[in-house]
């Protein structure tokens, strides 16, 4: 909502910040199957300690960061600049939920990371129960 105090420029300025925010969140592809849901995401240039994995009952949290290389380094060890001429790439840390219609077997969570692309397999949860509730008058 636009108020007194707040100038248009104000508003365009926010969504510059959100579009940049969002440019961050790296690709993803969610596949489903009988046995599990397995998600797909593009993380190029992402130490692989850096990504962390957590899941609840049908939710999975992936968080990570890419971190930039401030110096680099020649072929004989010494170094040739402080940074960048120019740069498009992003860097950061980011995170992503992504909630299922039903649960997730969180013992059997894997997660693989090849070629800049980490791959998380979540089994979905086999405990389906019925319940008889009698009706009393």
């Amino acid at each position: 909502m636009l108020t007194l105090r707040q100038s248009p420029l104000d508003l365009f300025g926010r969504l510059e910040q959100q579009v940049l925010q969002a440019e961050r969140v790296p690709a993803a592809e969610i596949h489903d199957n009988e046995q599990a849901y397995t998600i797909v995401l593009e993380l190029p240039g992402v130490d692989k300690g850096s990504i962390d994995v957590k899941a609840t009952d049908r939710s999975l949290v992936i968080s990570a960061e890419r971190k930039s290389e401030t110096c680099l380094r020649s072929d004989d060890g010494a170094a040739e600049s402080s940074g960048p001429l120019h740069s498009e790439f992003r860097y950061g840390t980011w995170s992503r939920t992504f909630r299922f219609p039903g649960g997730l077997d969180r013992e059997r969570l894997e997660a693989r990371y090849r070629d800049g692309l980490l791959t998380v397999t979540a089994p979905k949860a086999q405990t389906s129960t019925t319940v008889s509730v009698k009706v009393e008058d």
